[in-house]
């Protein structure tokens, strides 16, 4: 599926969703008693779409409700993301298909990079605090 843009504003090519592209690795490996066992691995590359105030970007209609999903997803990985690094007995994986797809990425025994794009720019400091 092509990704979604659409102009704003603020951007005028603005994506309009996520995107995960995943690469799954499994290696066939033999014990020294001759047992056979496979061994997974996971890349997930993930752009996200980034977060916007519909009153600066002139969003409406269609353009409202995306930021308004988008946003909403945002919130919710941020929460997840704090639940886990908190040890809280609930992470709330299920709120958004965003973190229930990267829910095996995102727990457990994994490794998690995140590089963020911010603005240098004064008018985008909620943004950029908020990211």
């Amino acid at each position: 599926k092509q990704r979604r843009t659409a102009e704003t504003l603020c951007n005028k090519q603005s994506s309009r969703s996520h995107q995960i592209f995943t690469l799954k690795i499994f290696m066939k490996e033999k014990t020294l008693d001759e047992e056979e066992i496979i061994k997974t691995g996971t890349l997930n590359l993930v752009d996200l779409a980034g977060s916007e105030c519909v009153g600066r970007s002139g969003a409406l209609g269609d353009r409202k409700k995306e930021a308004g999903q988008i946003n909403q997803s945002l919130l919710t990985l941020g929460r997840v993301i704090t639940a886990l690094v908190e040890h809280q007995p609930h992470v709330p994986y299920r709120e958004s298909k965003l973190t229930r797809l990267l829910q095996e990425s995102l727990g457990g025994k994994t490794k998690t990079c995140i590089i963020a794009t911010v603005s240098p720019t004064s008018g985008n400091i909620e943004e950029t605090l908020g990211t």
